[in-house]
């Protein structure tokens, strides 16, 4: 009996053949699908460091942490749809931060700077504007599963919760750029606190309303604006890195002007949708009218007379 071949060397031992260990797997989402809940973390980090910089007398680092809080509430819920890692969780963890960042932060901060004169009734006002900002929340998380008609997709019903921290910051913006430009009389005219009461409660009511409000969700701009769009948006990044403080002011005014369009826009869809329907209801009432008619006449056969012998 031959024996096999043998390809090795005289002298050499043969190396044994190394066997990589397969990487293990483990169960749970992947890192992309935690982003977003990461971010809304940062942003919870950030309305939090709002309330310690407040208590340290650092107003101007308080609003720039709310705004950060903004900014970083802007991105997590559409990298999270791009992503596609939308979650329960992470809309109720989002809701949370929400209601920190834009509702206990901003009327602390404003209680501190301007309202805390007044003891208890200084208190009440910040109070107010936190009630109502965790009610807007709860009636947004209650509308998610809802069924709406599709001319309500481009608009919240009420101020949303960021836009609400903006309005109800206002004065601080408008007492820092007054600090900086040493005017005195407009400093102390935005810390006053009926002016400063009165704007949080005015803009808790705006959460809480039933007011249709632009989200911007999918808002289409026609191709001659879009050159101006984007010049206007370069001169106001420009103005706000320039002067931070007016430019924020001048924003939140801008977005109350835009409320009233914002609310006949949303009445000018209703009323066309509306008139669609009716005008499909009325061609369903018109072709049935005329089924029923023909139908009618066949039942009935020939008229008298004109039968065949």
């Amino acid at each position: 009996m031959s024996e096999a071949p043998n390809d090795t060397p005289a002298g050499t031992a043969r190396l044994p053949r190394r066997r990589f260990r397969r990487r293990p797997r483990f169960a749970g989402p992947s890192f992309n699908r935690l982003i977003p809940n990461l971010m809304t973390l940062v942003g919870l980090c950030a309305g939090l460091t709002a309330i310690r910089l407040g208590i340290e007398g650092h107003y101007g680092g308080a609003a720039k942490a709310i705004l950060l809080a903004a900014v970083i509430d802007g991105l997590d819920g559409r990298l999270a749809r791009l992503l596609k890692a939308v979650s329960r969780f992470g809309a109720e963890f989002d809701s949370l931060t929400d209601f920190l960042c834009f509702g206990v932060a901003p009327a602390f901060v404003i209680y501190l700077w301007s309202l805390q004169g007044l003891h208890g009734y200084g208190f009440v006002p910040g109070l107010i504007f936190a009630v109502c900002m965790a009610l807007r929340l709860a009636r947004f998380n209650a509308a998610l599963d809802a069924v709406a008609p599709p001319y309500t997709y481009n608009f919240f019903t009420g101020v949303p919760a960021p836009a609400g921290a903006l309005l109800a910051l206002m004065p601080l913006f408008v007492g820092l750029e007054a600090r900086d430009m040493a005017w005195t009389r407009l400093e102390e005219a935005a810390r006053f606190p009926l002016i400063d009461g009165a704007i949080l409660v005015g803009t808790a009511f705006l959460l809480v309303s039933t007011l249709p409000v632009w989200s911007f969700k999918n808002f289409k701009i026609p191709a001659s604006r879009v050159l101006p769009l984007l010049l206007g948006t370069g001169l106001y990044a420009a103005f706000l890195i320039a002067d931070p403080w007016a430019a924020l002011a001048v924003a939140g005014v801008i977005y109350l002007a835009m409320l009233p369009f914002s609310v006949r826009s949303f009445h000018r869809l209703r009323e066309e949708a509306e008139g669609r329907l009716a005008a499909g209801d009325a061609a369903a009432e018109t072709g049935g009218a005329a089924a029923g008619g023909a139908s009618a006449e066949g039942e009935e056969g020939p008229a008298p007379g004109t039968g065949h012998d």
